[in-house]
């Protein structure tokens, strides 16, 4: 079985971009379930139901999003009907949507968990606290379980893939949109990694106009964030698992979006 997790799709450049390359991967990694991390896809900040339904009209299977979630109000009703987008699961139940849910194919079902960061983003609820609930409530007969943790810290990170580790297939770490080294298969056969990047402009500040961030550290004075629109690049891993639910490999993608324009 294997997974493909896009990371942190950034503004128009980056879901233009990775619907535009998507194909081609499909067909050169062969995933058996891609899944795609949201959160800053409608002009850098929350994502909307109409972009939501192009990325999964567009090959991605499930959504996962993270803190900007409800800056496009929009999307609200879209995550209560939808189960193929989620949000938090330590977000307050009373919240809309949904913090977990399951795909197949091929006979293999996939659970996938969305987890927010308490330290510094500060979710309403404890991660570690929420996850064994979530983990109690999926079937025992789905095959795998991914988790996509967006937080800040590297040191929680870190801690909820050793948690973890041998309960669930994959921890993917998300939110700083810059992709760490530290891929790896924990003891128990859990695939970690502490950031899967960004899926955007690689020649920006984040995703964002480089300029205007530099403007922002010179004067210190507020600014108009831009998305920036040069060099886009797909980042993200690639989690290959056995039959018993144990991660057998996992490998960073980096790859642009467009490779003509090399």
């Amino acid at each position: 079985m294997r997974i493909l997790f896009i990371s942190d799709i950034f503004g128009k450049p980056g879901r233009e971009g990775l619907l535009k390359r998507l194909p081609g991967l499909k067909e050169e990694l062969s995933p058996d379930f891609i899944i795609a991390n949201g959160e800053n896809v409608a002009s850098g900040a929350g994502i909307t139901s109409k972009i939501a339904e192009k990325l999964l009209a567009g090959g991605v299977d499930v959504i996962t999003t993270g803190n900007h979630v409800w800056r496009q109000k929009e999307i609200i009703p879209f995550l209560t009907q939808s189960d193929r987008i989620i949000r938090p699961a330590n977000y307050l139940p009373e919240n809309p949507g949904r913090g977990w849910t399951v795909v197949s194919r091929n006979g293999i079902q996939l659970a996938i968990v969305n987890l927010s960061g308490n330290l510094y983003i500060g979710a309403p609820l404890g991660a570690f606290q929420t996850i064994d609930p979530v983990l109690d409530e999926i079937p025992d007969d789905i095959d795998h379980i991914l988790v996509d943790f967006h937080a800040e810290a590297t040191s929680e990170k870190v801690a909820m893939g050793h948690y973890l580790d041998g309960r669930v297939t994959a921890v993917i770490g998300t939110h700083t949109h810059v992709q760490t080294a530290d891929d790896r298969i924990l003891d128990r056969g859990t695939a970690y990694i502490t950031d899967a990047g960004m899926t955007g402009p690689r020649n920006s500040v984040i995703g964002v106009d480089k300029n205007i961030i530099i403007k922002r550290f010179l004067t210190q004075m507020p600014v108009k964030f831009e998305v920036a629109d040069q060099d886009v690049w797909i980042e993200g891993v690639l989690v290959d698992a056995d039959d018993n639910g144990r991660a057998t490999a996992i490998r960073r993608l980096q790859v642009e979006a467009d490779p003509g324009n090399a």
